[in-house]
């Protein structure tokens, strides 16, 4: 299970990225976060995405499932709204590319209070970047 959380202050504005890997009963084997400079949410969000796949390829998964706040990426992802900004459109396809390598996959949104340790690394690059 990846949690994953991407966010600006300003949008676009500086952003940071974070993803929070836990084992199938749920304990945590890893936690990142990172300052991306300026972005938007939603780029920040694809590349947290990015961040907690490559981590689950790099930690050996072949399963792997994301969990996220943003409801336009988690439907973007599934195929469910198409995505219509070119800067999300790049990033969209290596997200779908690098799903690709898992024998299977899945992403669900939650509510943000639901994703908080995420959210919190994500505040915690922010606030550290400055």
């Amino acid at each position: 299970m990846v949690n994953v959380d991407g966010g600006s202050r300003g949008n676009p504005g500086p952003a940071a990225i974070a993803a929070v890997l836990a084992d199938p009963d749920g304990e945590v084997i890893e936690e990142r976060s990172e300052s991306i400079g300026p972005a938007t949410n939603n780029v920040a969000e694809y590349r947290a995405l990015l961040l907690g796949i490559g981590r689950a390829r790099e930690l050996g998964a072949d399963e792997v499932e994301l969990i996220g706040d943003s409801e336009l990426v988690v439907r973007q992802v599934r195929g469910e709204y198409r995505v219509k900004d070119a800067a999300l459109r790049d990033l969209h396809g290596r997200v779908r590319k690098a799903l690709a390598e898992f024998d299977r996959w899945s992403i669900r949104h939650v509510r943000r209070e639901a994703n908080e340790r995420a959210d919190q690394l994500v505040n915690e690059a922010l606030d550290a970047a400055h």
